[in-house]
């Protein structure tokens, strides 16, 4: 028998199946469990395939192509894991877009199947149902990676390499198109295949090296924690413990550092530490806004990063370490116990800032005072969502967070209205710990519908609303910098409380935190979605602990 027929013979035999079936084959066993989707003739196939496939891969619908997406990014968010989301093209796709900027901007794993219309007429401006002019083009600026499938025998490829995608470099969203009349072609398949371990670039002992004698050598050392040290927190942790230095975290790097130690800092004590550091050691972070606290010669910044594109897009670093953050520094602790120096403990200097600036901080005590009893009823493990809200920018200030992957800000796009949708995937995703949503009035009605997705799939979310009648921060600054010349900023809302009863959600209202704090504690003890809302007047500024000028210069201003 020649080579060549023992090959064909060993091959295993091809199946016949759907486009459709083949793409949920694949992402059964690449371990998706969930797709969040709203259904359109562009997808029927789709979703019988889903139907087929039955509890392996259950459908989640939502009332929103905005909702099916931000759920499947706080499922993404809170787990760390890749979620799905599937959508008709055009409008579909356009009013599932922020989520996918969204999902862009915070480096998750989200991805979009997304129909088409018919193969043939793509891009012949025939006027089709939800035909939109390069509808390819318009997915690739959202996303990392996208392709379209034209054939059976290519989905289980190109939705492994989409999925693959998500995992190598820089992590992010992969969208995948399909056309109305390929999703219920059939032709023959290969044996549906398990995932390959994507590929992680060699670390650079060298450029390890050289870093640790930097921070070794340092006196103040400060770290930076952004959304890409989440899968990192020991070994953060133990770097902060090594080289006494403090971990400055904004939104997306909190609980990376256990909020109850002293070295956890937020933006204002994190500015006065920029300025007196010689070293900074950023992982997994845009370096958005301390940036703009000026970058000199004397601070020498070793950047951690997944995206060999990202450190040098402010200043040149001293040391660039490209890879997943969790095996770099562990290289880098190792490095670090042959060249770092004694230091003397830092941690009672560390209590006296946390208290300086709880000092601070007393002029916005009307949020301070819910922020607080928030984290006292939320648990350990609790998951907190803000919104674009006066709350929610204090909390990213002020609010301990304890965990990884338990405090979700939706990063640089941090686009109103988010929050609800957002946080109800969080808890779709994570059924065994509490998710809470905190939102403004003008922020929650954006999607406030899929309160008819968390009574209808029975999701526990609870939600608190705090309504002051506007959009609050637009009114205040009208008022103090355009001379009280208000416009398009006033709200007219409904009883938020009747509102998600008629749903069939409970609805409480709190007019105090100490009325809030009770409402949560019952909240969290039921099985039902719940509606808090919370009434109240203007609340003071944060925006001078947050927008702060430069302590060392040049600066690199932003825009």
């Amino acid at each position: 028998m020649s080579k060549n027929k023992r090959s064909k013979k060993a091959l295993p035999a091809k199946t016949q199946m759907t486009t459709a079936e083949a793409t949920v084959a694949t992402l059964i066993a690449h371990g998706l469990d969930t797709v969040y989707a709203l259904p359109g003739v562009h997808n029927d196939h789709l979703f019988d395939a889903l139907q087929q496939a039955g509890p392996r891969l259950r459908v989640i619908h939502t009332r929103h192509e905005q909702g099916a997406a931000y759920m499947a990014l706080g499922a993404a968010l809170s787990t760390g894991k890749p979620q799905a989301y599937s959508v008709v093209p055009g409008p579909g796709l356009l009013n599932s877009g922020a989520a996918m900027l969204t999902a862009f901007g915070m480096n998750a794993p989200v991805l979009a199947l997304i129909g088409q219309i018919p193969a043939a007429m793509i891009g012949k401006g025939f006027g089709h149902l939800h035909e939109i002019r390069d509808q390819a083009g318009i997915i690739a600026r959202l996303v990392d990676h996208a392709v379209r499938i034209d054939a059976p025998a290519e989905a289980q490829r190109k939705v492994a390499r989409a999925i693959r995608s998500m995992h190598e470099g820089r992590p992010g969203p992969a969208a995948i198109e399909c056309a109305i009349d390929v999703w219920g072609k059939r032709g023959p398949v290969a044996p549906i295949a398990a995932p390959k371990e994507p590929r992680t670039p060699p670390i650079d002992d060298n450029a390890v090296r050289r870093a640790a004698k930097l921070l070794g050598n340092a006196g103040n050392v400060l770290i930076v924690a952004g959304g890409g040290a989440q899968d990192a927190s020991p070994e953060v942790t133990l770097l902060c413990d090594m080289l006494q230095a403090p971990v400055l975290a904004y939104r997306r790097g909190r609980g990376v550092l256990d909020g109850r130690n002293p070295f956890s800092v937020t933006l204002p004590i994190g500015h006065d530490l920029w300025g007196q550091a010689d070293a900074v050691l950023a992982v997994g972070t845009r370096l958005n806004p301390m940036a703009a606290w000026g970058i000199d010669d004397k601070l020498a910044i070793i950047r951690v990063d997944a995206d060999p594109e990202e450190p040098a897009r402010y200043k040149k670093p001293k040391v660039a370490l490209i890879g997943d953050a969790a095996p770099i520094l562990r290289r880098l602790i190792d490095a670090l116990t042959r060249v770092n120096r004694r230091r003397p403990s830092r941690r009672e200097d560390m209590q006296e800032r946390q208290a300086k600036l709880r000092q601070r901080l007393a002029k916005l005590a009307p949020q301070l005072a819910f922020v607080d009893v928030i984290r006292a009823e939320l648990p350990e493990n609790g998951i907190y969502v803000d919104d674009v809200t006066q709350i929610g920018f204090v909390a990213r200030l002020a609010m301990p967070v304890y965990r990884p992957r338990t405090f979700l800000s939706p990063g640089y796009q941090d686009n109103l209205g988010w929050g609800y949708a957002t946080a109800l995937g969080a808890q779709c995703a994570r059924p065994d710990v509490p998710v809470l949503s905190i939102s403004g009035d003008g922020g929650f009605l954006y999607t406030s519908n899929e309160l008819a997705t968390a009574i209808r799939h029975r999701i526990p979310l609870v939600a608190v609303v705090f309504n002051d009648g506007a959009f609050g921060n637009v009114r205040r600054i009208q008022q103090e910098r355009f001379g009280n010349r208000l416009i398009a900023s006033d709200l007219a809302n409904p009883d938020f409380v009747k509102y998600a009863e008629s749903f069939g959600a409970n609805g409480r209202r709190a007019r105090s935190p100490e009325e809030l704090g009770a409402a949560l504690h019952l909240a969290f003890a039921r099985p039902e979605p719940t509606l808090i809302e919370v009434p109240v007047g203007p609340l003071p500024s944060p925006w001078e602990f947050i927008h702060m000028p430069p302590v060392r210069g040049p600066a690199k201003r932003l825009p």
